[in-house]
């Protein structure tokens, strides 16, 4: 059952709070739905790192427990609870450790988590945190099982070998079956792009000897199961079919979308319509200036107009604005305010700076914004389809450089670019990230983060002009994203999100994160 990254479940998104979407928007997302599979009330939880993976240096100071703990109090990731979380389970009387261990898994950024409910119901569930909010529920109770938050579902319990056959008999053509076994006991997985009825389940009841039915929602904008034939699928399919059909990106990122989702065209521009109020709010938030005490960096974004008005640097200049909008935004996010992971918080500021800097230079239409996010959405799409964007496996080259790639799209959109320049603006802001690595310096998201979005930016600026004026991005942008895929295999762990390499372990870092702990 797989299907293409959706641009609002994969791409744009999270809306959130924390400094990183792989450790607290995923963290959230994981631990939420696990006390739904828990389904009663919580008294307990183990959270367990894997002692050779990434979360185990870093868990605490990037945002880990805070969505651990948010999703286990059932809180919602934008309640401005979530920045005090454990006070709130110790109010509660709710037990939640932390512990390095050892258990198997088959990604750097696995956990495992123990839940004891009230009653006394235990259960164990093992996930991956996938970049950009993405994850997996990939076991309960040591069998397989595969929960990504997108599908209306039903996991049912039991010890009938012949449920399957049963089950296909009673389940519509638009419910997917799964079937997994460990130890005689089975588990059936019931995915459905729509509310499962009671009357549904009251019949599953009496088809198959049930020991426990578990109920799950979707926790993704977008719900899976709608999705209709794409009229393109590689880049040089949509390239061609663009040149036939006389659209640009936006177009076809909005068909993309469509055929995914089964939402209207007004639908869908309205949802990108809010997710640019919530980006430019926390440009507005930062720009006012924001304090949280466990940072390195000051609020610095304000400083780009003061040094203006002392002559320090010429007035008026668009990268002044691009500067000032991206260090907002990301001083809002080491602020825990509210903000949209585009497409990892890491790199949350590369596009949605850049596109307010320029959309207001230009005096662009509020449509023509919403249709530059498309364009830098479809962009995003492919990539995700490609290595993804979890820094942990290949570096900030897929946060910092998938942000770039995207961002060029954006504006060679904005300019009034054709789908083929829009891709070769992004195939050339790509190419110039290939290889970059990620030491956030004390584990925080700040330094070099801020000077990597800012970089990126003007990457994909000058990629855009560059492809607007005619240039050729010579490697296409397929190639291009393999070679991303690639280039990661060679690179050593240390640099890929792990605090063990790069900046992250120089004098200065190793003081800094004393210090702040």
């Amino acid at each position: 059952m797989k299907k293409p990254p959706g641009i609002f479940n994969d791409v744009i998104g999270p809306v959130m709070r924390g400094p990183s979407s792989s450790h607290t928007a995923a963290s959230w997302r994981i631990s939420r739905l696990c006390l739904d599979i828990l389904n009663a009330p919580l008294k307990s939880a183990l959270i367990e790192f894997d002692k050779d993976g990434s979360w185990a240096s870093n868990y605490l100071e990037q945002g880990t427990v805070m969505g651990m703990n948010g999703g286990l109090l059932a809180l919602d990731i934008t309640d401005p609870r979530m920045t005090n979380t454990t006070q709130l389970a110790e109010e509660r009387g709710l037990s939640i450790k932390y512990q390095i261990h050892s258990f198997p898994n088959n990604h750097p950024n696995s956990v495992r988590i123990s839940l004891q409910g009230q009653s006394g119901h235990k259960v164990q569930i093992v996930a991956a945190s996938l970049g950009g909010g993405s994850f997996e529920i990939q076991k309960l109770n040591d069998t397989s099982i595969s929960i990504k938050g997108d599908y209306f579902e039903l996991l049912l319990l039991h010890t009938n070998k012949k449920a399957s056959k049963n089950l296909e008999l009673i389940i519509s053509q638009n419910e997917f079956l799964f079937e997994s076994c460990k130890h005689q006991a089975y588990l059936t997985q019931i995915k459905s792009s729509k509310q499962l009825p009671i009357e549904l389940i009251a019949q599953l009841k009496k088809c198959v000897d049930i020991e426990k039915i578990i109920t799950i929602e979707p926790i993704l904008p977008i719900v899976a199961g709608n999705e209709t034939e794409m009229p393109f699928s590689t880049i040089e399919s949509l390239i061609k079919y663009a040149e036939d059909k006389n659209l640009d990106l936006a177009d076809l990122g909005l068909i993309y979308e469509q055929c995914l989702s089964g939402e209207t065209k007004s639908a869908l521009f309205s949802k990108m319509k809010n997710i640019i109020q919530i980006i430019e709010n926390s440009i507005k938030t930062g720009l006012k200036g924001t304090i949280y005490e466990d940072r390195i960096l000051p609020q610095q974004s304000h400083l780009i107009k003061i040094a203006e008005e002392k002559g320090c640097i010429p007035k008026n200049l668009l990268v002044n604005n691009i500067v000032a909008n991206i260090t907002a935004i990301m001083e809002s996010k080491s602020a825990m305010e509210v903000i949209v992971a585009n497409p990892t918080a890491g790199s949350c500021g590369t596009i949605g700076g850049l596109l307010k800097a320029v959309s207001d230079d230009l005096k662009s239409e509020s449509d023509e914004v919403i249709k530059a996010y498309f364009a830098a959405g479809i962009i995003g799409a492919y990539f995700a389809a490609g290595p993804g964007f979890s820094a942990e496996e290949h570096g900030c080259q897929v946060e910092c450089g998938a942000a770039s790639g995207m961002a060029a799209a954006a504006l060679a959109q904005l300019y009034g670019g054709s789908a083929k320049q829009s891709i070769y603006a992004a195939s050339m802001a790509i190419q110039n990230m290939i290889g970059l690595i990620c030491d956030p310096v004390a584990d925080r998201v700040e330094v070099p983060c801020l000077g990597k979005n800012i970089s990126a930016a003007m990457n994909a600026l000058s990629s855009a002009t560059m492809a607007c004026a005619g240039f050729e991005a010579v490697i296409p942008l397929d190639e291009v994203i393999q070679t991303i895929s690639q280039v990661s295999k060679q690179m050593p762990s240390c640099i890929k999100c792990t605090g063990k390499g790069g900046l992250s372990i120089t004098p200065t870092s190793v003081n800094l994160k004393r210090k702040l702990q």
